[in-house]
């Protein structure tokens, strides 16, 4: 396991997208709550991540994007609530969406599935990393069933074993993202986060799951 952080000047970002094109699991802050990162396509790295977390693998691992334009890959299908969604200020940011996708257009990774969470988050230099790797596999860093600790150090002693490359750095935030669920009219929520009801209901038709 090494070390790094994500300096304004970039200069950690190639050893990370390394350890990620090798299949690796990278520990990284982001925007809310420190995540545990592996490219969807890696299986071994998709394997790991779940041991890590000692996650169920019958509960799908959410994804981040750098732009509405990588969604298209994914085959996600846009509806009016995805697009009012988008068009909020919370995007860039902690809104996580689960939407329908196409499984004539979406990739091999995503075969068999029907919908997947997406996010894209308000963080420079995660933005910039998935420009560089495309969407990615990102999850909160605790072990599954336990609260998401605050410092790398107490996430590597809750681990079910080490991450590939450790980024040095504090969360954004310590609540998670708010999660709803764009495949049902209206929206519902799922999960309360860094963003209210109230504060969604301003921007779209949303409901309290």
């Amino acid at each position: 396991m090494s070390g790094g952080s994500l300096s304004s000047d970039l200069t950690a970002l190639p050893r990370i997208v390394e350890a990620l094109r090798a299949g690796g699991v990278v520990l990284l802050p982001t925007d809310t709550v420190l995540g545990l990162a592996t490219l969807p396509h890696m299986q071994a790295g998709v394997d790991r991540l779940y041991a890590l977390k000692d996650r169920p693998r019958a509960k799908a691992l959410p994804i981040m994007v750098a732009s509405p334009a990588q969604l298209a890959g994914l085959g996600v299908i846009l509806t009016p609530a995805i697009e009012q969604a988008l068009a909020s200020p919370f995007v860039p940011g902690a809104l996580t969406i689960a939407a329908e996708i196409d499984p004539q257009i979406c990739p091999d990774w995503l075969a068999g599935r029907r919908e997947i969470a997406f996010r894209i988050p308000d963080a420079p230099l995660l933005l910039e990393l998935l420009r560089q790797v495309g969407p990615l596999l990102v999850t909160s860093a605790n072990r599954a069933g336990h609260p998401t600790p605050a410092t790398a150090s107490e996430v590597l002693a809750q681990l079910m074993g080490a991450p590939d490359w450790v980024v040095e750095g504090p969360a954004g935030a310590d609540v998670a993202s708010t999660l709803i669920n764009c495949t049902r009219s209206p929206a519902v929520i799922e999960r309360l986060g860094a963003i209210s009801q109230a504060q969604l209901a301003q921007y779209m038709q949303v409901c309290h799951g």
